[in-house]
């Protein structure tokens, strides 16, 4: 998460959406940088609503604007999965070594997921809370111009971002059968998708 006070903006840090380049390009121009623990680097908006913003509205007087990037569903999982498939993760619990894709995709889809396919949902990520907290400025990860765009005219300073945290390529494969299930079960992340302008 970036906090830039003078200019109202939080940057929430969505898992696996290349968030963690932009914590590098713009930690010296940040105010707050939370690197760690992961539980609050990535606070989704309730835990924002439920800690910070009363943090920025009862001390600083501040009402802060949020910035969320948000990832294609399908891509979003493959990145996940790669990310657990590194060599360092082999016999690890949370490891996908052993298993496809498509299998993983499946196991997200179960209520009790297992520890390798129990990864979160960006909806409820940035799913916005009944007193109105939501994210202001939602970008697609695909669409990278935008956001360095918005962020360049916001901060008033050029970004250069490099590569990191990236997980290793691989062809992914997914069944048209596990793919029907997994937009008709998890149709809010395609919607919410489909509704960034």
């Amino acid at each position: 998460m970036l906090i830039f006070h003078k200019e109202r903006l939080v940057f929430l840090s969505v898992p696996k959406t290349g968030t963690t380049a932009y914590e590098t390009a713009l930690r010296d121009r940040a105010d707050i940088v939370i690197s760690d623990p992961p539980e609050l680097k990535h606070a989704p908006v309730y835990r924002y609503n439920r800690f910070f913003r009363p943090m920025f509205d009862k001390v600083c007087h501040a009402e802060m604007e949020t910035l969320a990037v948000m990832r294609e569903p399908i891509s979003w999982l493959g990145s996940w999965y790669r990310y657990r498939r590194r060599p360092f993760m082999r016999g690890k619990p949370n490891s996908t070594h052993g298993v496809s894709f498509d299998d993983f995709v499946a196991a997200y889809l179960k209520g009790d997921k297992p520890g390798f396919a129990n990864v979160g949902s960006q909806a409820k990520f940035l799913e916005p809370r009944p007193n109105g907290v939501h994210v202001t400025h939602l970008f697609r990860y695909e669409d990278q111009p935008a956001l360095v765009r918005f962020l360049e005219e916001r901060l008033g300073l050029r970004i250069e971002t490099a590569r990191e945290n990236v997980s290793p390529p691989m062809d992914l494969e997914l069944s048209a059968k596990t793919e029907a299930r997994l937009r008709r079960k998890c149709a809010e992340e395609f919607a919410l998708y489909d509704s960034i302008g």
